[in-house]
């Protein structure tokens, strides 16, 4: 079970100050999704927690209060937080800043959160961070109820065929096409998105396609700030 004693697994997305030594922190919990705590004394000199309370450091912690900012009562961390930089770090730091932006306040995802644990685990472990973080943002979509079938035409149903070209219709699917363009996808690749496998530099391109087209309604006009940071210090890998 996720809940001990009250305690849920969590990892911390986003932490702010607040006073001169609480902190607001925006956690991703196994158990009731998105929530904002309130940690008083959180970041003062004398708190056993002051380096714990980290992103990308597996927590237990216990909460209490019922209105929309909750107030830490007890935090203990699992353990160290995951090997993460250069690269994977930006990369890992992208993925908090997304699943912050899209994810209802208090709405339970214990099958991403799962798939979250999952990135962050590839990322610490890979030197090429494009894999974890296209199957992320499909997971994302998928828990997001962004439901598109990869392997049949929309209306009419048929299969579709590796050597063929489809094209998106946004929230609807794929449907053959002879036109080649930015929404337009071999059958193949999309093969390869259903099943979350990307092995060629081809299919990794169509994943970042489409899960940006994808995601767009979702986050908006505003910039990605974790991209922003991302692109000076690299220019061979794009998120």
């Amino acid at each position: 079970m996720s809940v001990i004693d009250g305690f849920q697994r969590c990892f911390v997305l986003h932490r702010r100050p607040y006073t001169e030594s609480s902190l607001i922190l925006d956690v991703f919990s196994e158990e009731f999704g998105r929530v904002t705590i309130l940690s008083k004394g959180g970041r003062s000199k004398r708190s056993p927690l002051k380096g714990a309370l980290q992103p990308f450091t597996p927590l237990l912690l216990k909460w209490s209060g019922g209105g929309s900012m909750k107030t830490l009562r007890q935090a203990e961390p699992i353990s160290l937080g995951l090997p993460l930089s250069g690269v994977s770090l930006y990369s890992a730091m992208y993925i908090n800043e997304i699943l912050a932006r899209v994810i209802a306040q208090e709405v339970p995802y214990p099958e991403l959160f799962i798939d979250y644990l999952h990135a962050l685990t590839e990322l610490a472990q890979s030197d090429n961070p494009e894999p974890a973080l296209r199957r992320f943002e499909l997971a994302l979509l998928n828990a997001l109820g962004y439901g598109v079938d990869f392997l049949h035409c929309t209306g009419s149903g048929m299969p579709v065929e590796p050597q063929m070209t489809y094209r998106y219709r946004e929230q609807q699917g794929f449907i053959a096409s002879v036109r080649k363009d930015n929404l337009t996808f071999k059958g193949e690749e999309l093969i390869a998105l259903s099943e979350r496998r990307f092995i060629s530099k081809s299919q990794l391109s169509a994943a970042k396609r489409f899960t940006r087209m994808a995601l767009k309604p979702y986050l908006g006009g505003r910039p990605i700030k974790s991209r922003e940071l991302f692109m000076p210090r690299t220019r061979s890998i794009k998120k």
